[in-house]
């Protein structure tokens, strides 16, 4: 199998929208509180309602790569703010921004974002867990990789 040809850094970002869907669908968790993108591996901080099992962790590594090979389409689409305030949760866009980005992965998730995305999930590659922590009782840490 080839490697992605898309950027690690893009392919991060895509899975990192990703991940942030299925941990609202499975623990009602909000956008990450925190995220460190980097090439290698990637950090997300995340609300839970309880302390994660080893066996969330792997259902969550799964649901994500279920997402991957469904070969989502990502699309972007520029919106007015009171718009986006409409539908979307703003606490990380910058309060002076007029026109808001909103990145959507088929279905599956829709936020604003300015950062690079693949056109596809399936270009994002494996998605693996490396470690998970919880930081206090209701913040869980999950680092990622991502494998071709």
């Amino acid at each position: 199998m080839r490697a992605p040809e898309a950027p690690a850094i893009t392919r991060m970002h895509t899975a990192e929208h990703l991940l942030s869907a299925v941990m609202r669908r499975r623990f009602g968790s909000p956008r990450n509180l925190e995220m460190h993108l980097g090439e290698k591996k990637t950090k997300c901080d995340f609300l839970v309602p309880r302390l994660l099992t080893a066996e969330d962790l792997a259902a969550i590594e799964a649901e994500v790569n279920a997402e991957i090979a469904a070969d989502r389409p990502v699309t972007a689409e520029v919106v007015s703010r009171d718009e986006a305030a409409r539908a979307y949760d703003l606490w990380k866009v910058p309060p002076d921004a007029t026109e808001i980005r909103i990145v959507r992965i088929g279905t599956v998730d829709a936020a604003p974002c300015v950062g690079d995305h693949v056109h596809s999930t399936r270009e994002v590659g494996r998605f693996r867990i490396t470690t998970a922590d919880m930081k206090d009782e209701r913040t869980v840490r999950i680092r990622f990789t991502l494998e071709p």
